[in-house]
């Protein structure tokens, strides 16, 4: 077995492992590769161990990995998204997961309505307030959720969040949990069109944690992967 297959092995072991503690079906969690800086050929190796989906940060960097792949490969992109880069990626991905305010639902729904097509998206919440990191408010997250659920080639299909740093997983989880907590408040309001059945948090250093309070997205980069790569040659 590569190094590749054995990592990949290891965090889908963990992943199952941390559902079925949970009470929960294994199945009810998937794996978001996180490949941004990393090759095409490295996502070609996780792609023929089995991995499927993969989170991209950068719209640069997706539209050339895509140019470069012919796999049948999901992307999710799951960075901070700039407006005036959505056409770049307009029906190209299956999933944002960092839709933070009206203006940039406004212009998905109008690049993805000019395919004919619809885009599934996650209001991305900033749970911990920090300046450094997108999202709403907890306290705005229903308004921009009503707002979005306007728009006719947008379909809501859950939150994001990404906590703040902690050595300890267990720091991350009054995150993790006060994101469920949202949903669940979401899904009460009862707004057409919106379903709360994705919740994307977790990271490698936390995923399980993140699993243990109903995490259905975790997004793993250097657990398979390795350690981020900031120079390429």
């Amino acid at each position: 077995m590569g190094e590749m297959a054995e990592r990949l092995r290891k965090i889908e072991e963990r992943i199952a492992q941390t559902a079925l503690r949970a009470g929960r079906d294994p199945k009810s969690v998937r794996l978001v590769a996180v490949s941004k800086t990393k090759p095409a050929a490295a996502i070609a190796d996780a792609f023929a161990c089995g991995q499927r989906i993969f989170g991209e940060n950068y719209v640069q960097e997706l539209v050339g990995k895509q140019g470069e792949l012919t796999q049948e490969i999901s992307w999710h992109f799951i960075g901070s998204l700039q407006s005036n880069k959505v056409r770049q990626i307009a029906g190209r991905v299956d999933l944002i997961h960092s839709v933070d305010r009206s203006s940039l639902a406004r212009e998905i729904d109008r690049q993805w309505g000019a395919l004919g097509k619809f885009c599934d998206i996650l209001v991305q919440v900033n749970i911990s307030r920090e300046e450094t990191k997108g999202g709403t408010s907890s306290e705005e997250l229903l308004d921009l959720v009503r707002e979005v659920a306007r728009l006719p080639h947008l379909r809501v299909r859950g939150l994001m969040t990404m906590p703040p740093f902690f050595d300890d997983p267990e720091g991350a989880r009054p995150y993790f949990r006060r994101l469920r907590e949202l949903a669940g408040e979401v899904a009460a309001a009862a707004i057409a069109g919106v379903e709360m059945r994705e919740l994307s948090m977790g990271m490698s250093g936390d995923f399980e944690a993140a699993i243990e309070e109903g995490a259905t997205l975790v997004r793993v980069g250097s657990a398979l992967f390795g350690e981020r790569q900031y120079h390429q040659g």
